[in-house]
């Protein structure tokens, strides 16, 4: 055989490969960069910060920071525990409700797929406003200092049924469907057993979104709970995040003795941690959801 010596179709050549990978590490660490920014700041001193301002390289390292974050020690352990709590039960149920919706709505044999598309469109459009939904959350469904007014208000979400149902709709399993109903099986093991596993990509984007939302969610906490034992994290960084700004704005009025220990309390680095202490665990739990999405993009199909 005779070698041309052209590239084939989508080849990229070695200079064009490494500026390529040159690219990618760029764009990499210019995502890396903020967070390490912000985790070294959280290590600085009260005095490396104040000489020196924000640097990449501390001028003097202190865990002061973390030190004051974990002086309240049970309190944020507690919140710990109900944000994950409140993170897994809300991502399965929301996943389970959108999946189900999503599916439903994606089968053209559904008498009344297009009532409850629309119906599921509407809230995209429109609100109720603060005060209804309170009210409602509140007064008839009780979720006033309860787990359920963590999890229920961001169970249900519009937009991540609109990209189920269009994943649903692209995924060809129609054949699938139909060959399943032939030897038996009932709609829940068809959806259970054979459009799940073949849509585990859409599910597991739908999974890390509702995730990320649950741990970052601190309004229904304000919104809803009082008691400490109910406060996810998130809520309660943001409280010690307000009681800092609180006593820097109310400094004038503050004994000498507690101007000295404000002055050595780490308040920019203290930011900084409650970033690190928010983010972090999110970040970590990234790569659990990336194994399920090359696992889900090795699942066959059909042709038609």
């Amino acid at each position: 055989m005779f070698k041309t010596g052209r590239r084939g179709v989508g080849q990229v050549s070695a200079r064009g490969n490494l500026l390529l990978n040159l690219f990618l590490f760029l764009l990499s660490a210019a995502c890396v960069y903020p967070l390490l920014f912000v985790l070294m700041i959280s290590l600085s001193s009260n005095e490396s910060i104040a000489a020196n301002g924000y640097r990449l390289w501390p001028g003097q390292f202190s865990f002061g920071a973390y030190q004051y974050m974990f002086t309240i020690g049970q309190q944020i352990i507690t919140s710990y525990g109900v944000t994950i709590v409140v993170t897994v039960a809300g991502t399965v149920l929301s996943v389970l409700i959108t999946s189900l919706y999503a599916y439903a709505i994606a089968r053209d044999d559904f008498r009344y797929r297009k009532f409850f598309t629309y119906l599921a469109i509407i809230p995209l459009l429109f609100s109720g406003g603060l005060v209804p939904f309170y009210m409602v959350s509140t007064q008839l469904l009780h979720f006033r200092n309860s787990l359920l007014g963590l999890i229920m208000p961001l169970a249900f979400n519009s937009f991540f049924i609109m990209i189920l149902r269009t994943y649903f709709r692209a995924g060809n399993i129609k054949p699938l469907i139909e060959a399943a109903k032939i030897d038996g099986a009932g709609e829940f093991r068809i959806f259970f057993r054979i459009v799940l596993p073949l849509s585990l990509p859409g599910v597991a984007t739908i999974a890390l979104f509702s995730a990320f939302a649950y741990w970052g969610d601190w309004y229904n906490a304000l919104l809803f709970i009082d008691q400490p034992s109910l406060t996810p994290v998130q809520a309660m960084l943001m409280n010690i995040q307000s009681n800092l700004q609180f006593i820097i704005q109310n400094s004038t009025n503050l004994s000498a003795q507690a101007f000295d220990l404000l002055r050595n309390m780490p308040t920019d680095a203290a930011r900084m941690a409650v970033v690190i202490l928010a983010t972090v665990p999110i970040i970590l739990a990234y790569p659990f959801f990336q194994r399920y999405f090359i696992r889900g993009l090795t699942v066959g199909g059909v042709k038609d």
